[in-house]
């Protein structure tokens, strides 16, 4: 799944991988490309991190989430 946050017409994605039955990534691919890739054993502590980063994006400015389900 891919998420875009836009701030002042910059960019920023976050991703959410399925690896495995028991491992999950999410990526987050800052403005200027920089990638930051966070690692969970069940999708709960996935989607707890990805709310509170939702959250910090959302109070630093950035609007969205935008995006679809792949």
């Amino acid at each position: 799944m891919f998420w875009w946050f836009e701030r002042s017409g910059e960019h920023l994605r976050l991703e959410v991988l399925q690896l495995a039955a028991d491992k999950y990534e999410l990526r987050v691919i800052d403005a200027d490309g920089t990638a930051r890739v966070e690692t969970f054993a069940n999708a709960d502590d996935l989607a707890k991190r990805q709310t509170q980063l939702q959250h910090a994006l959302s109070s630093q400015g950035w609007t969205g989430p935008h995006g679809w389900v792949m």
